[in-house]
Protein backbone atom coordinates (compact mmCIF):
# COMPACT_ATOMS: atom_id res chain seq x y z
CA UNK A 1 0.00 0.00 0.00
CA UNK A 2 1.38 3.77 -0.87
CA UNK A 3 2.53 5.73 2.14
CA UNK A 4 0.32 8.97 2.45
CA UNK A 5 3.51 10.82 1.49
CA UNK A 6 4.53 9.09 -1.53
CA UNK A 7 1.33 9.39 -2.96
CA UNK A 8 1.12 12.73 -2.76
CA UNK A 9 4.85 13.49 -3.86
CA UNK A 10 4.09 13.79 -7.87
CA UNK A 11 1.57 16.87 -7.05
CA UNK A 12 3.81 18.20 -4.57
CA UNK A 13 7.16 18.14 -7.51
CA UNK A 14 4.40 19.56 -10.16
CA UNK A 15 4.04 23.11 -7.80
CA UNK A 16 8.10 22.72 -7.37
CA UNK A 17 8.56 22.70 -11.08
CA UNK A 18 5.87 26.05 -11.29
CA UNK A 19 8.15 27.31 -8.58
CA UNK A 20 11.46 26.73 -10.65
CA UNK A 21 10.10 28.05 -13.83
CA UNK A 22 9.41 31.03 -12.50
CA UNK A 23 12.76 31.86 -11.87
CA UNK A 24 13.17 31.58 -16.08
CA UNK A 25 12.35 35.24 -17.35
CA UNK A 26 14.82 36.87 -14.20
CA UNK A 27 18.02 34.49 -15.06
CA UNK A 28 17.58 33.68 -19.10
CA UNK A 29 17.41 37.58 -19.73
CA UNK A 30 20.75 38.26 -18.49
CA UNK A 31 22.13 35.16 -20.45
CA UNK A 32 20.14 35.57 -23.90
CA UNK A 33 21.38 39.10 -23.64
CA UNK A 34 24.88 38.19 -23.44
CA UNK A 35 25.09 34.87 -25.85
CA UNK A 36 22.18 35.23 -27.83
CA UNK A 37 18.98 33.16 -28.16
CA UNK A 38 20.09 29.64 -30.01
CA UNK A 39 23.48 29.47 -28.06
CA UNK A 40 21.86 30.12 -24.85
CA UNK A 41 19.35 27.37 -25.03
CA UNK A 42 21.36 25.10 -26.81
CA UNK A 43 23.60 25.41 -24.27
CA UNK A 44 21.55 25.05 -21.34
CA UNK A 45 19.40 22.15 -22.68
CA UNK A 46 22.95 20.36 -23.57
CA UNK A 47 24.15 20.83 -19.79
CA UNK A 48 20.55 20.30 -18.33
CA UNK A 49 20.25 17.39 -20.35
CA UNK A 50 23.47 15.98 -19.57
CA UNK A 51 23.17 16.33 -15.69
CA UNK A 52 19.65 14.78 -15.58
CA UNK A 53 21.25 11.95 -17.40
CA UNK A 54 23.91 11.39 -15.44
CA UNK A 55 21.73 8.74 -12.92
CA UNK A 56 21.61 6.56 -15.94
CA UNK A 57 25.45 6.17 -15.81
CA UNK A 58 25.22 5.15 -12.26
CA UNK A 59 22.36 2.56 -12.65
CA UNK A 60 22.63 1.29 -16.39
CA UNK A 61 19.42 -1.00 -15.62
CA UNK A 62 17.05 2.53 -15.88
CA UNK A 63 18.24 2.54 -19.68
CA UNK A 64 16.68 -0.79 -19.87
CA UNK A 65 13.74 0.70 -18.30
CA UNK A 66 13.41 3.95 -20.22
CA UNK A 67 13.31 1.57 -23.40
CA UNK A 68 10.51 -0.63 -22.17
CA UNK A 69 8.42 2.59 -22.28
CA UNK A 70 5.27 2.91 -24.68
CA UNK A 71 6.82 3.86 -28.41
CA UNK A 72 4.11 6.23 -28.20
CA UNK A 73 5.21 7.84 -25.14
CA UNK A 74 9.59 8.28 -26.58
CA UNK A 75 8.91 9.43 -30.05
CA UNK A 76 5.34 11.16 -29.84
CA UNK A 77 5.71 12.76 -26.27
CA UNK A 78 9.46 13.45 -26.68
CA UNK A 79 9.09 15.11 -30.07
CA UNK A 80 6.88 17.55 -28.33
CA UNK A 81 9.26 18.56 -25.57
CA UNK A 82 11.50 19.32 -28.51
CA UNK A 83 9.14 21.10 -30.67
CA UNK A 84 8.26 22.62 -27.72
CA UNK A 85 11.68 24.10 -26.60
CA UNK A 86 12.32 24.81 -30.77
CA UNK A 87 9.45 26.85 -31.39
CA UNK A 88 9.66 28.77 -27.51
CA UNK A 89 13.35 30.04 -28.11
CA UNK A 90 12.78 31.10 -31.98
CA UNK A 91 9.82 33.12 -31.21
CA UNK A 92 11.70 34.82 -28.38
CA UNK A 93 14.86 35.18 -30.81
CA UNK A 94 12.30 36.40 -33.53
CA UNK A 95 10.47 39.08 -32.14
CA UNK A 96 11.61 42.43 -32.99
CA UNK A 97 11.49 44.26 -29.60
CA UNK A 98 10.81 43.70 -25.83
CA UNK A 99 7.48 44.69 -26.31
CA UNK A 100 6.88 42.06 -28.58
CA UNK A 101 8.69 39.43 -26.74
CA UNK A 102 6.14 39.91 -24.27
CA UNK A 103 3.69 39.39 -26.20
CA UNK A 104 5.17 36.13 -27.00
CA UNK A 105 5.42 35.22 -23.77
CA UNK A 106 1.83 35.95 -23.48
CA UNK A 107 0.57 33.70 -26.00
CA UNK A 108 2.89 30.99 -24.61
CA UNK A 109 1.08 30.69 -21.14
CA UNK A 110 -1.87 29.73 -22.85
CA UNK A 111 -0.42 26.36 -22.36
CA UNK A 112 -2.17 26.06 -18.94
CA UNK A 113 -5.60 26.35 -20.06
CA UNK A 114 -5.07 24.22 -22.83
CA UNK A 115 -4.09 21.59 -20.97
CA UNK A 116 -6.87 21.33 -19.17
CA UNK A 117 -9.16 21.95 -22.39
CA UNK A 118 -7.52 19.41 -24.20
CA UNK A 119 -7.73 16.73 -20.74
CA UNK A 120 -11.58 16.42 -22.05
CA UNK A 121 -10.79 14.86 -25.41
CA UNK A 122 -7.63 12.69 -24.69
CA UNK A 123 -8.11 11.70 -20.94
CA UNK A 124 -12.37 11.86 -20.58
CA UNK A 125 -12.18 14.42 -18.00
CA UNK A 126 -15.48 16.65 -17.58
CA UNK A 127 -16.23 19.72 -17.37
CA UNK A 128 -18.40 22.04 -15.62
CA UNK A 129 -19.98 25.52 -16.52
CA UNK A 130 -17.10 27.30 -14.61
CA UNK A 131 -14.24 26.20 -16.50
CA UNK A 132 -14.66 29.24 -19.51
CA UNK A 133 -14.97 32.13 -17.25
CA UNK A 134 -11.98 30.40 -15.20
CA UNK A 135 -10.07 30.49 -18.27
CA UNK A 136 -11.44 33.77 -19.07
CA UNK A 137 -10.40 35.44 -16.04
CA UNK A 138 -7.33 33.67 -15.95
CA UNK A 139 -5.88 35.25 -19.36
CA UNK A 140 -7.33 38.16 -18.77
CA UNK A 141 -5.01 38.37 -15.89
CA UNK A 142 -1.92 37.12 -17.77
CA UNK A 143 -2.95 40.40 -20.20
CA UNK A 144 -2.47 42.68 -17.24
CA UNK A 145 0.14 40.84 -15.91
CA UNK A 146 2.51 41.61 -19.16
CA UNK A 147 0.95 44.91 -20.12
CA UNK A 148 1.91 46.03 -17.04
CA UNK A 149 5.75 45.71 -17.38
CA UNK A 150 4.93 47.79 -20.89
CA UNK A 151 2.89 50.53 -21.37
CA UNK A 152 3.12 50.69 -24.96
CA UNK A 153 1.28 47.37 -24.67
CA UNK A 154 -2.03 47.42 -26.27
CA UNK A 155 -4.56 45.17 -28.37
CA UNK A 156 -4.11 47.66 -31.54
CA UNK A 157 -0.68 47.60 -31.03
CA UNK A 158 -0.54 43.62 -30.57
CA UNK A 159 -2.70 43.38 -33.85
CA UNK A 160 -0.24 46.06 -35.95
CA UNK A 161 2.59 43.91 -34.79
CA UNK A 162 0.81 40.62 -35.94
CA UNK A 163 0.48 41.97 -38.82
CA UNK A 164 4.18 43.15 -39.69
CA UNK A 165 5.81 39.75 -37.95
CA UNK A 166 3.52 37.05 -37.36
CA UNK A 167 6.15 34.35 -36.99
CA UNK A 168 7.00 34.79 -33.30
CA UNK A 169 3.69 34.74 -32.22
CA UNK A 170 2.74 31.48 -34.04
CA UNK A 171 6.06 29.58 -33.06
CA UNK A 172 4.44 30.75 -29.57
CA UNK A 173 1.28 29.22 -30.03
CA UNK A 174 2.57 26.22 -31.46
CA UNK A 175 4.99 25.81 -28.25
CA UNK A 176 2.28 26.35 -26.16
CA UNK A 177 -0.22 23.61 -27.99
CA UNK A 178 2.48 21.41 -28.25
CA UNK A 179 3.07 21.50 -24.51
CA UNK A 180 -0.31 21.04 -23.19
CA UNK A 181 -0.89 18.21 -25.99
CA UNK A 182 2.54 16.45 -24.24
CA UNK A 183 1.48 17.06 -20.96
CA UNK A 184 -1.82 15.19 -21.50
CA UNK A 185 -0.61 12.22 -23.77
CA UNK A 186 2.57 11.56 -21.25
CA UNK A 187 -0.43 11.00 -18.73
CA UNK A 188 -2.44 8.83 -21.43
CA UNK A 189 0.38 6.74 -22.49
CA UNK A 190 2.43 6.61 -19.77
CA UNK A 191 0.94 6.87 -16.66
CA UNK A 192 1.17 2.98 -15.54
CA UNK A 193 5.30 3.75 -16.03
CA UNK A 194 7.83 3.31 -13.53
CA UNK A 195 9.48 6.59 -14.67
CA UNK A 196 9.67 8.90 -17.55
CA UNK A 197 11.85 9.52 -20.16
CA UNK A 198 12.35 13.76 -19.87
CA UNK A 199 16.06 13.47 -19.27
CA UNK A 200 16.59 12.32 -22.56
CA UNK A 201 13.79 14.45 -23.93
CA UNK A 202 16.07 17.37 -22.70
CA UNK A 203 19.32 16.00 -24.07
CA UNK A 204 17.38 15.96 -27.69
CA UNK A 205 16.10 19.15 -27.61
CA UNK A 206 19.54 20.62 -26.86
CA UNK A 207 20.92 18.73 -29.76
CA UNK A 208 18.27 19.85 -31.74
CA UNK A 209 18.79 23.37 -30.57
CA UNK A 210 22.83 23.20 -31.34
CA UNK A 211 21.55 22.41 -34.93
CA UNK A 212 19.48 25.28 -35.35
CA UNK A 213 22.02 27.46 -34.09
CA UNK A 214 24.34 26.36 -37.29
CA UNK A 215 21.40 28.25 -39.47
CA UNK A 216 21.56 31.36 -37.41
CA UNK A 217 25.09 33.97 -36.66
CA UNK A 218 25.11 34.94 -33.43
CA UNK A 219 28.24 36.10 -31.39
CA UNK A 220 28.19 35.18 -27.80
CA UNK A 221 30.35 37.08 -24.71
CA UNK A 222 30.93 34.65 -22.07
CA UNK A 223 32.13 35.71 -18.54
CA UNK A 224 32.08 33.91 -15.19
CA UNK A 225 29.07 35.63 -13.90
CA UNK A 226 27.17 34.62 -17.52
CA UNK A 227 28.83 30.70 -16.11
CA UNK A 228 27.09 31.27 -12.36
CA UNK A 229 23.74 31.71 -14.38
CA UNK A 230 23.67 29.29 -16.64
CA UNK A 231 24.53 26.77 -13.90
CA UNK A 232 21.27 28.43 -11.55
CA UNK A 233 19.49 27.75 -14.75
CA UNK A 234 20.78 24.27 -15.59
CA UNK A 235 20.07 23.31 -12.40
CA UNK A 236 16.64 24.50 -11.21
CA UNK A 237 14.23 25.16 -14.38
CA UNK A 238 15.79 22.84 -16.82
CA UNK A 239 17.31 19.99 -14.80
CA UNK A 240 14.66 19.61 -12.24
CA UNK A 241 11.59 21.75 -13.41
CA UNK A 242 11.43 19.26 -16.38
CA UNK A 243 11.03 15.86 -14.91
CA UNK A 244 9.22 16.85 -11.73
CA UNK A 245 6.58 18.26 -14.41
CA UNK A 246 6.60 14.78 -16.18
CA UNK A 247 6.33 12.81 -13.17
CA UNK A 248 3.60 15.20 -12.13
CA UNK A 249 1.56 15.09 -15.45
CA UNK A 250 2.02 10.75 -15.51
CA UNK A 251 1.18 10.21 -11.41
CA UNK A 252 0.01 13.44 -9.69
CA UNK A 253 -3.06 15.23 -9.70
CA UNK A 254 -2.99 16.59 -12.92
CA UNK A 255 -6.15 19.20 -13.21
CA UNK A 256 -4.63 20.48 -9.74
CA UNK A 257 -0.69 20.92 -10.94
CA UNK A 258 -2.01 22.12 -14.33
CA UNK A 259 -4.40 24.76 -12.51
CA UNK A 260 -1.75 25.80 -10.05
CA UNK A 261 0.59 26.61 -13.29
CA UNK A 262 -1.74 29.52 -13.96
CA UNK A 263 -0.22 30.86 -10.83
CA UNK A 264 3.02 30.61 -13.29
CA UNK A 265 2.92 34.48 -14.88
CA UNK A 266 2.56 35.74 -11.18
CA UNK A 267 5.34 34.69 -9.62
CA UNK A 268 7.89 34.85 -13.06
CA UNK A 269 6.91 38.77 -12.70
CA UNK A 270 7.25 39.36 -8.71
CA UNK A 271 10.70 37.08 -9.18
CA UNK A 272 11.79 39.44 -11.90
CA UNK A 273 10.90 42.52 -10.72
CA UNK A 274 12.81 41.95 -7.69
CA UNK A 275 15.46 40.37 -9.31
CA UNK A 276 15.58 43.13 -12.27
CA UNK A 277 14.17 45.71 -9.95
CA UNK A 278 11.42 46.74 -11.86
CA UNK A 279 8.61 48.33 -9.73
CA UNK A 280 5.21 46.41 -8.75
CA UNK A 281 2.81 48.28 -10.03
CA UNK A 282 -1.52 48.62 -9.03
CA UNK A 283 -2.24 46.98 -12.40
CA UNK A 284 0.34 44.25 -12.29
CA UNK A 285 -1.17 43.67 -8.54
CA UNK A 286 -4.90 43.17 -10.05
CA UNK A 287 -3.22 40.93 -12.48
CA UNK A 288 -2.01 38.89 -10.77
CA UNK A 289 -5.44 38.78 -8.58
CA UNK A 290 -7.13 37.71 -11.68
CA UNK A 291 -4.64 34.85 -12.07
CA UNK A 292 -4.93 33.65 -8.85
CA UNK A 293 -9.26 33.87 -9.02
CA UNK A 294 -9.30 32.04 -12.52
CA UNK A 295 -6.69 29.67 -11.33
CA UNK A 296 -9.15 28.58 -8.34
CA UNK A 297 -12.25 28.74 -10.80
CA UNK A 298 -10.50 26.26 -13.26
CA UNK A 299 -9.59 24.23 -10.26
CA UNK A 300 -12.96 23.51 -9.73
CA UNK A 301 -14.32 23.30 -12.95
CA UNK A 302 -12.76 20.26 -14.21
CA UNK A 303 -13.71 16.87 -12.94
CA UNK A 304 -10.20 14.15 -13.12
CA UNK A 305 -11.09 10.77 -14.38
CA UNK A 306 -8.72 9.08 -12.06
CA UNK A 307 -5.80 6.88 -13.36
CA UNK A 308 -7.57 3.36 -12.02
CA UNK A 309 -10.56 4.25 -13.73
CA UNK A 310 -9.25 2.61 -17.15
Amino acid sequence: MQSSSSKHLPTVLGILAVLFWSTTVAVARDIVERLGPLTASAALYLAGGALSCLPLLIRPERIGRILRLPRAYLFGCGGLVVLYVLCFFLALGLAADRAQAVEVGLINYLWPALTLMLAMPILGDRARIGLVPGVLIALAGIGLVAGAQNEVLSWPGFAADLRANAAPYLLALAAAFAWALYSNLSRRWAADAGGGAMNLFMLASGLVLLLARCFFHEHPHWSPDIAAKMALYVIFPVGLAYPFWDIAMRRGRMVFVASFSYLLPLFSTVISSLYLRVPLTRALWLGCGLVVAGAVICKFSVVERRIDDG
